[in-house]
């Protein structure tokens, strides 16, 4: 019991340190501020000329695809983060080390962070953004299960923030990792649903999903959002889409501490 107030009290003191941090820079806040709303006003325009007078699209109609991007976009929001750059940063200039001295496993620390920026961004950043789709383009963004929208979101952000610690724990086999960063951001935009719902892939496609983790960062909660899942001919109810997503959470914190085993054994073996 002691052990756990103690990691709630770091994670609030770091993640508190984080939002005042960030906060100096509200320049750049203010910069992803416009990132969502433009984001969504090329599907807004895109989705208006291909829908035309109505009608559906793989079973998804004109209100239901806005409804999908204004969800997305702001999702986006509340998943991001920068895990992956951070511990390559540390890794890279020998700054890490001062964490493998410490009683504190650096991904606890990594992810109250993350938690503290989320949290600002938050207020400076998924608020105004939901208060400019809703009064501007008139979308509805009152989720169809508001409990397992928001636990279907904390599981994505999870995923994510796990993915992208992969990520920067392979700085420790590669001197540069730029490229699978970049490779990361290009398969999660595509893959995770971004760009386009997955139904739109084909079939075969559809079903390789099941076995990536991408589609549990935007596709999945989107679809709770909106209240019915399917993918790869399969329906699911909400119960069981975000009980998989949970599980798949679980997979990438597993993946990522036996990553990190073998990162610091390898660390301390050249001489740490």
């Amino acid at each position: 019991m002691n052990d756990i107030k103690r990691k709630l009290d770091i994670l609030r003191t770091v993640a508190w340190v984080t939002i005042k941090e960030y906060f100096a820079y509200r320049t750049h806040i203010m910069v992803s501020l416009f990132v969502g709303p433009v984001y969504f006003a090329v599907q807004y325009f895109i989705w208006g000329a291909i829908y035309g007078d109505g009608g559906a699209i793989v079973g998804i109609e004109y209100e239901q695809m806005i409804r999908y991007f204004g969800i997305t976009a702001l999702i986006g929001y509340l998943t991001w983060g920068s895990a992956d750059w951070n511990l390559t940063m540390l890794v890279r200039t020998g700054r890490f080390l001062t964490f493998a001295l410490r009683p504190l496993h650096h991904r606890f620390f990594a992810l109250s962070q993350k938690v503290g920026h989320r949290a600002l961004a938050f207020f400076m950043e998924f608020l105004p953004c939901a208060l400019l789709l809703m009064l501007i383009f008139n979308i509805s963004l009152f989720p169809a299960h508001v409990g397992w929208f928001t636990l279907s979101v904390i599981l994505a952000s999870l995923i994510h923030f796990f993915i992208a610690y992969c990520i920067g724990i392979l700085s420790f086999w590669f001197v540069e990792t730029q490229g699978l960063r970049m490779a990361y951001w290009l398969f999660d935009s595509v893959f995770a649903g971004f760009l386009i719902p997955l139904v739109f892939f084909p079939q075969w496609a559809q079903i390789i999903q099941f076995f990536l983790p991408f589609k549990y960062t935007a596709y999945v909660p989107a679809m709770v959002f909106l209240g019915e899942y399917k993918l790869g001919g399969y329906e699911l109810s909400i119960p069981a889409i975000v009980g998989i997503q949970a599980l798949a959470a679980l997979v990438m914190l597993i993946l990522s501490e036996l990553m990190y085993r073998a990162a610091i054994k390898r660390f301390t073996a050249v001489g740490a």
